[in-house]
């Protein structure tokens, strides 16, 4: 799974767990293990939301100062309206 450079050491430090992602089909599978730099994170849960079900708790998990951000941040694949389906992803790190 790929991150924003930006993003890469909060995921590996544990503080980003949830991403959202605009996909035509998943990527991912709950169980999967992705290398992220150095590192390696597992999927605990995919699950295929409409935005608007995105919570304020997702925002500061996915590590955004908030919803627009994140909107902004997965948008990169085309525009997302409330009703558009997107991927909930929580994750964890892999120890070394």
């Amino acid at each position: 799974m790929q991150f924003s450079r930006e993003l890469r050491n909060d995921v590996l430090a544990g503080d980003i767990t949830l991403s959202v992602r605009l996909w035509k089909r998943p990527r991912v599978k709950p169980g999967g293990r992705y290398r992220v730099g150095p590192g390696e994170i597992e999927v605990d849960a995919v699950e295929l939301v409409p935005f608007a079900a995105v919570s304020g708790k997702d925002v500061r998990r996915a590590g955004e100062p908030d919803r627009e951000t994140l909107r902004r941040r997965a948008a990169h694949a085309g525009p997302i309206d409330e009703d558009t389906l997107v991927y909930r992803i929580e994750f964890h790190t892999v120890p070394p």
